[in-house]
C-alpha cells in the first residue's frame, strides 16, 4: 500500500473489528504511520521497534527532535517492562487515571519518557495486536490543534500516513495531562483532560 494513497477504514469505536486493525498492525511493521483514535484527540502512530518509523513520525509532523514522543501502552504491565520500580506517586495516579488522559513522565534506564494508557478500545486493541507499545503523538502538524475527528487528521497528515482508523469524532477532545514523576517530586508539565488540583491530590501533595 502506497503510504501517499491513505485509505480511511472505519471501525467500530465500541467493538473493533479485526480487519481494519490487522491492516493497520501491518502497516506498522512495515515503518508505516498510522492515525488511531483515543479517548482525548487522535493520534499519529508509529511502531518504535521498526527503524526509521519514529523518525517518518517527527518528518511527518514537523516536530522538533528535542520533543519526545509518548510510548501509549496496551496496559500497566507494559509500562512496568520499561519503568520496573515505579515510585509510589506514579503508582497512585497510574491507579487512578489509567487507563485515561494522563500521560507519566518517568525515568527509564535511559532517561525520561512519556508513558499513557489510553482509554479506548479501538487504541487498546490496536496495542495489543500491535505489540503492546507504540510511539503516539496528536495527529496534527506541530503548533496546530489537535484533530479530533479522522477527516481533521487526514487533512493535516494525508501525505504521510498508510492507515487512518476512524472510529468517530473522539469523546474528550482535550490533550492528556502530561506529569513527571521523579521519585517524591510531581510535576504537571502539561494541564490537559485531568484538573492539577486531582493530580496532587491523588500523588499526595498538599500544594
Amino acid at each position: 500500500m502506497d503510504s501517499t494513497n491513505p485509505r480511511i477504514l472505519r471501525v467500530d469505536p465500541r467493538q473493533p473489528e479485526a480487519g481494519p486493525l490487522n491492516a493497520a498492525v501491518a502497516a506498522l511493521r512495515r515503518g508505516q504511520l498510522v492515525v488511531v483514535p483515543t479517548e482525548t484527540v487522535y493520534g499519529l502512530a508509529a511502531d518504535p521497534r521498526v527503524p526509521g518509523a519514529v523518525a517518518r513520525l517527527y518528518a511527518a509532523k514537523g516536530r522538533a527532535a528535542a520533543k519526545p514522543v509518548t510510548l501509549l501502552a496496551a496496559d500497566v504491565a507494559w509500562v512496568a517492562r520499561a519503568v520496573p520500580r515505579l515510585a509510589p506517586a506514579a503508582r497512585a495516579l497510574a491507579g487512578a487515571f489509567w487507563p485515561g488522559p494522563l500521560t507519566l513522565v518517568l525515568r527509564t534506564a535511559t532517561g525520561f519518557e512519556g508513558f499513557r494508557v489510553p482509554d479506548h478500545p479501538v487504541a487498546r486493541e490496536l496495542l495489543r495486536r500491535a505489540g503492546g507499545l507504540l510511539a503516539v503523538t496528536s495527529a496534527n502538524l506541530s503548533g496546530a490543534v489537535p484533530a479530533t475527528t479522522a477527516a481533521e487528521a487526514l487533512q493535516a497528515l494525508d501525505q504521510a500516513v498508510a492507515i487512518v482508523l476512524d472510529a468517530g469524532p473522539s469523546p474528550g477532545g482535550r490533550p492528556s495531562t502530561v506529569v513527571r514523576v521523579d521519585g517524591a517530586l510531581v510535576t504537571v508539565l502539561r494541564p490537559g483532560a485531568i484538573a492539577g488540583a486531582d493530580i496532587k491530590r491523588v500523588a499526595g501533595q498538599r500544594r
